[in-house]
């Protein structure tokens, strides 16, 4: 089985110092490298995802530095490509779909909970795969509004751990 794992927004603006600094970022970004190079070993595939906005100034401005990809999350993907979004959903208007040819599962993880995780993971587009979000791998604003995503989600879509898609993570 083909399986995907797309790594949405963990960009400079959501950490300390950035534009709007979530919940947990760094920790959140330190399991998503730990997970991406677990699925390397797997042979998954792996994505990233880039929110640039087209307006100038504020949160993911396109000429400052809290729209770049974090360094240890580009290091850890090796070549992976970067698909760059301008809205929630990471399917829209993009070219995601032609780097998900062949896959079957996608495993979907990221910045923010409840914003581009959920459009992406809920977007028409997503239909074509068995989606799972990986839970511990996402966070929000704040602890309560991750929290309350999530549990939208599992009504909706299969919810996982890291350590249910790659074994050798578990604590």
């Amino acid at each position: 089985m083909s399986r995907a794992l797309l790594v949405i927004d963990i960009q400079n603006d959501y950490f300390p110092g950035g534009a709007l600094p979530l919940f947990q970022p760094v920790e959140t970004e330190a399991r998503i490298v730990a997970a991406i190079g677990a699925a390397r070993r797997a042979g998954d595939r792996i994505i990233l995802v880039q929110h640039v906005s087209k307006a100038s100034g504020g949160l993911f401005d396109a000429a400052g530095t809290g729209v770049a990809i974090r360094p240890a999350i580009l290091a850890a993907s090796g070549e992976a490509p970067v698909v760059t979004k301008h809205v929630a959903d990471a399917f829209q208007d993009t070219d995601l779909a032609d780097h998900l040819a062949g896959v079957e599962t996608l495993l979907v993880c990221g910045m923010m909970t409840q914003n581009c995780v959920v459009f992406t993971a809920l977007s028409r587009a997503a239909d074509a795969f068995q989606v799972r979000v990986v839970g511990d791998l996402c966070t929000a604003p704040i602890e309560p509004v991750h929290k309350i995503a999530l549990n939208a989600l599992g009504s909706k879509l299969t919810m996982s751990k890291a350590s249910d898609e790659w074994p050798e993570l578990a604590a």
